[in-house]
């Protein structure tokens, strides 16, 4: 039987410290604050509604719904980018499209509706920076 020594523990107690504390379900702040914002955005849309497999949900309703799913696809969303296309371009269940309709009655998918909002959020960030 090997013996476990202060020097194979310390090697592992590093080991966690540097690899164990990060789980695969942490986010860069940045990209979080991104995903925050594309969700307050919806939360906050009076003209528009979320259509989510063939139904009308208000804005509201829908960011709640997005911010769960989310969280139960944290360990897969590394960025915004992530965001957008595993969790608010289409169902998990039955794969169709996401769709946002506005009062004028125009359509657009929600995955290119967040993406063009990720796109302003980012160059607003770069005007802050510059």
């Amino acid at each position: 039987m090997r013996r476990f020594t202060l020097t194979s523990f310390i090697g592992c107690l590093i080991l966690t410290v540097c690899f164990g504390s990060a789980s695969a379900s942490d986010l860069p702040i940045g990209e979080k604050k991104k995903i925050e914002s594309l969700l307050s955005g919806v939360e906050q849309m009076t003209d528009a509604v979320f259509i989510r497999n063939g139904k009308n949900y208000r804005a509201p309703v829908a960011a709640e719904f997005l911010r769960r799913k989310w969280e139960s696809h944290r360990s897969e969303i590394r960025s915004a980018a992530d965001f957008i296309d595993k969790v608010a371009s289409f169902s998990s269940t039955t794969g169709k499209p996401y769709r946002i309709r506005w009062r004028d009655g125009k359509e657009k998918s929600s995955a290119e509706f967040f993406r063009i909002q990720l796109s302003l959020l980012e160059s607003q960030t770069v005007k802050q920076l510059k």
